[in-house]
């Protein structure tokens, strides 16, 4: 087995399709697996995963974290190469998988992330957010430990070597490139290895999101603080940044309000996050790692659809 592609997914029915058969039409030639790391799905992720002939490994939500759950999944897998994506995200294309393991193959890298690109949902400063960090060049990382699993791939050896940090609230890939780099290895940005990546949050959720990350941060890079001045600055750059695109762009009135929302959410949650005295409760773990509530299953939909229905 060539390579094994690792999907964790918590309710992911909406892109899990799309997703699996964008894996499907990949056309490099290359043998692999998928793995499904689920972590409580009640909506069709499993009866889909089984659709499209995935192996399926289950974690806890008692037990979840984003380490722990690619650790299982990475154990359970067989593959030289072991390929992570988001469940909630789609290959651009049919050489996908092939230019995202190339570094590793050729042995130019240990550890590799391909480009992130938003979709039509995609907020505004998020399409920002990936412009900044996933640019049109590739490159060879010898010294930064900046990567994201949503779309990435690592060597077995080096992933057997150092594994992902289970104690992490997000992270765990920065963590493990960290490893990589102070080794001696590299890390390959391969941006000819786009993938769309589709974030549909709540505003909180953004909060969540970002307020999580820099929680993980603290642990990655601990020299690293924000304070209160910081976050206004970071937000007032951050909405300046995104407006004057928006104006370019002649789209400032649609997105007015969302670039402020966002921007504020972003680093609201950043400076949350990087508090040296917080502590994380129990009901907060569980919507770092669960933040949208659990779909009901496809069927029990249609079934209320179709009764709502009859009944008007």
């Amino acid at each position: 087995m060539d390579a094994s592609i690792v999907i964790r997914t918590f309710n992911e029915e909406e892109y899990l399709p799309e997703l699996l058969e964008a894996v499907h039409e990949q056309e490099s030639g290359i043998e692999y697996e998928t793995v499904i790391v689920d972590s409580g799905s009640t909506d069709g992720t499993l009866e889909i995963a089984e659709r499209f002939g995935c192996r399926v490994v289950h974690i806890s939500k008692s037990m979840f974290t984003f380490g722990r759950s690619l650790n299982l999944g990475c154990h359970a897998a067989n593959g030289g190469v072991l390929v992570f994506v988001s469940g909630h995200c789609v290959p651009c294309d049919s050489s996908w998988l092939s230019r995202l393991i190339r570094p590793i193959v050729e042995g130019e890298a240990q550890y590799s992330y391909g480009r992130q690109l938003g979709r039509d949902s995609t907020k505004f400063s998020e399409h920002q957010v990936f412009e900044k960090y996933y640019p049109l060049t590739s490159k060879l990382q010898t010294e930064s430990f900046f990567c994201n699993n949503a779309n990435a791939a690592v060597s077995r050896d080096v992933w057997s070597r150092f594994r992902f940090d289970e104690t992490l609230t997000g992270l765990e890939d920065m963590m493990l490139a960290r490893h990589v780099v102070a080794d001696g290895g590299a890390v390959a940005y391969v941006a000819e290895a786009p993938v769309f990546h589709i974030h549909n949050e709540t505003w909180h959720q953004v909060r969540i999101r970002y307020e999580r990350e820099a929680l993980a941060l603290r642990e990655i890079m601990p020299e690293v603080h924000v304070g209160f001045l910081d976050f206004i600055r970071y937000f007032v750059n951050g909405a300046m940044h995104d407006i004057g695109v928006a104006m370019e762009e002649r789209r400032l009135l649609r997105t007015a309000f969302e670039i402020t929302a966002f921007r504020w959410m972003q680093f609201l949650g950043t400076y949350l996050g990087n508090l040296e005295h917080r502590q994380v409760s129990a009901r907060q773990r569980e919507e770092y790692f669960y933040p949208r509530p659990a779909r009901r299953r496809s069927h029990e939909r249609n079934d209320r659809r179709s009764s709502t229905h009859e009944g008007a």
